[in-house]
C-alpha cells in the first residue's frame, strides 16, 4: 500500500469537508503502514487536527507521534534505560494499563549483558517503578508481590546486590499488615547478602515494632558480620543504655575498645567516656583516660583529660587538671609535633588565666615557645632541587638542643638593634652635616660667638687668679705681722721678769 495513495485520499475526504472520514484514513494508515514510512502521514495528519480537530485530537496526534519516535529508539537501542523511562512516562499518562504493563514487560526483559552492579543501577528502577505502579496505581498487592519475588530473582545475589529492592519489599510487606512476611524477606536479605543497609533496615524495624530483643539478636549478628564497626557497637550500647540496663552497655563498650580494628576508634573511646561522665562514675572516666594515653599520646586526648579535671566538681579540681597539664607537657616534650605542644601550652595559659595566680601564670609564659622564621629545600619526586620555602618553627626553652640557638637568636637580636642605632645616630649626623651644607653662614657666627665667648671666659680667668694671688700676698703680709707681734709680746714678758 502507497503511503502517498493514502494522503491523497485522506486530503479528497478534507476538501469535502469530511473531517471525520479523513481522520480514520490517517489512523488507518498509522496503524498499517510500516513504521519508516509514516513521517509524512504524520506531518499531514497534524496539520489536519490543527486545522479541524479539538484539543483532546490534537494532544492524542502529538502524543502518538512522540510514541512513534520512542519505539523506534527503544528498538534500536533495547538497553536504553532512560529512553523507556520516558516511553513508560507518557503511557502512563494515557492509563491505558494494559499498554502499561506490556511496556514494562518489556523494558524488563532487556536484562544488562555484564554482571557489574554499575551496569544495573539504571535497569533496577525499572523493576521499581513497575512495583510501584501496580501498588498505587493500578492497586494489584498480589501483581506487586510477584513483581518484587521476580526482581529479587533476577539479581546475582553472589556478586552483588540491591538493598533497596530488600527493604522496599519489606515496607510494602508491612503496609500490607503482613509483619511475619516482612522478617521473613529481611531475614533472607541477610542470610543471602548481609550488608550493612539491611541490617539497620531491619533493626528500625524491629525498634519500631517494640521487640528489643530482636534487637539485641539482629546487634550481635551485625557485629559478627562486622565487629571493626564502632557505629554499630555505639548504637547498640545507646540502645541498652535507653533501656536502662547500665551493666551491660557498660560491658558492650568494654568489648568494643578491645577489639584488635576498629574503624573509628577516637570516636568510640569518646562516646564509652561521655558515657561514663553521664554515669558520674569519675574513677572510671579517669581510669578510661590513662588507658587512652597508653594507646596515644595525641594532645586533644590530653586536652580533654584536662577539661574533665576541670569540670568533675572536685575540690581539688584546679591543681588535678594542673598536674594533668604538667604530665602532658613532660609527655609531649619528647614528640616530634611542635605544633601539638604549643597546643597544650596555650590551652594551659588559658586555664591559668581563668583559674591561676600570678605565679603559676608566669611559670606557663616562661614555657612557652619563641617562634622563628627557617628556609629549607623543595625536591621534587625525581630529586631534583625545586627552590626553597620558608617556614615557621618553634623554639622552647627547656630544649638542650635549642639552647644554642636561643643564644644566636638573642645576639642576632643584639646586633640588628646595635644597627639600628647607628643608623639613627647616622641619620642624625647626616642631617646636620646637610644643614652645614645649606647655612654655611651660620657656621662663621657660630664660630666668632665661640671665639667670643672663649676669649671672655679668658680674661675673666686671668681676673680671677690675680685676685687670688693678691688675697694670698694679703694674707701672707698679715700672718707676718702677727708673728710679728707675738714675739714682740714674748720679749716684753721676759723683760718683765
Amino acid at each position: 500500500m502507497d503511503e502517498k495513495l493514502l494522503i491523497a485520499f485522506a486530503k479528497f475526504e478534507e476538501g469535502q469537508k469530511e473531517h471525520d472520514r479523513a481522520r480514520v484514513i490517517y489512523k488507518y494508515a498509522l496503524d498499517n503502514l510500516p513504521k519508516e514510512r509514516c513521517e509524512e502521514i504524520y506531518k499531514f495528519y497534524t496539520v489536519h487536527e490543527k486545522k479541524f480537530g479539538s484539543r483532546a485530537a490534537i494532544e492524542d496526534v502529538i502524543v502518538s507521534k512522540r510514541r512513534f519516535q520512542y519505539e523506534e529508539e527503544v528498538k534500536s537501542n533495547p538497553l536504553n534505560y532512560d529512553a523507556w523511562f520516558d516511553y513508560l512516562r507518557l503511557l502512563e499518562d494515557d492509563q491505558n494499563i494494559e499498554q502499561v504493563r506490556d511496556t514494562y514487560e518489556r523494558a524488563i526483559a532487556n536484562i544488562p549483558p555484564s554482571q557489574e552492579k554499575r551496569h544495573w543501577r539504571r535497569y533496577i528502577y525499572l523493576w521499581i517503578n513497575y512495583a510501584l505502579y501496580e501498588e498505587l496505581e493500578t492497586e494489584d498487592y498480589d501483581r506487586t508481590r510477584e513483581v518484587y519475588k521476580a526482581c529479587l530473582d533476577v539479581i546475582p545475589h553472589k556478586k552483588f546486590t540491591f538493598s533497596k529492592i530488600w527493604l522496599m519489599f519489606a515496607h510494602f510487606e508491612i503496609r500490607q499488615k503482613n509483619v511475619n512476611g516482612a522478617r521473613k524477606v529481611l531475614g533472607v536479605s541477610i542470610g543471602k547478602c548481609p550488608k550493612k543497609k539491611l541490617f539497620r533496615g531491619y533493626i528500625d524495624l524491629e525498634l519500631q515494632l517494640r521487640e528489643f530483643e530482636r534487637c539485641r539478636i539482629l546487634y550481635e549478628k551485625f557485629l559478627e558480620f562486622e565487629p571493626e564497626n564502632c557505629t554499630v557497637w555505639m548504637k547498640y550500647a545507646e540502645l541498652e543504655t535507653i533501656l536502662g540496663d547500665i551493666d551491660r552497655a557498660r560491658s558492650i563498650y568494654r568489648l568494643a575498645i578491645n577489639q584488635p580494628q576498629l574503624d573509628m576508634p577516637e570516636v568510640l573511646w569518646k562516646a564509652y567516656i561521655d558515657f561514663e561522665i553521664e554515669q558520674e562514675e569519675w574513677d572510671n572516666t579517669r581510669a578510661l583516660y590513662r588507658q587512652l594515653l597508653q594507646r596515644t599520646q595525641h594532645v586533644k586526648v590530653w586536652i580533654s583529660f584536662a577539661q574533665f579535671e576541670k569540670t568533675s566538681g572536685s575540690d581539688r579540681s584546679v591543681e588535678n587538671t594542673r598536674a594533668v597539664y604538667k604530665e602532658a607537657n613532660k609527655a609531649l616534650r619528647s614528640t616530634e609535633e611542635k605544633e601539638e605542644r604549643l597546643m597544650l601550652l596555650e590551652s594551659w595559659q588559658k586555664f591559668e588565666e581563668e583559674e591561676g595566680d600570678e605565679e603559676s601564670r608566669k611559670m606557663v609564659n616562661k614555657l612557652m615557645p619563641q617562634k622563628v622564621k627557617k628556609r629549607r629545600k623543595i625536591q621534587t619526586e625525581d630529586g631534583s632541587d625545586a627552590g626553597w620555602e620558608e617556614y615557621f618553627d618553634y623554639i622552647f626553652p627547656d630544649e638542650e638542643t635549642a639552647q644554642p640557638n636561643l643564644k644566636l637568636l638573642a645576639m642576632a637580636k643584639m646586633w640588628k638593634q646595635k644597627k639600628e642605632t647607628e643608623q639613627d645616630e647616622g641619620s642624625e649626623e647626616e642631617k646636620t652635616t646637610s644643614n652645614i651644607v645649606s647655612n654655611p653662614d651660620s657656621i662663621d657666627i657660630d664660630r666668632d660667638d665661640s671665639n667670643d665667648s672663649s676669649s671672655e671666659s679668658d680674661s675673666e680667668s686671668e681676673k680671677n687668679h690675680k685676685h687670688d694671688s693678691d688675697t694670698r700676698d694679703k694674707g701672707d703680709s698679715d700672718s707676718d705681722s702677727d708673728s710679728s707681734s707675738d714675739s714682740d709680746s714674748d720679749s716684753d714678758t721676759k723683760d718683765g721678769s
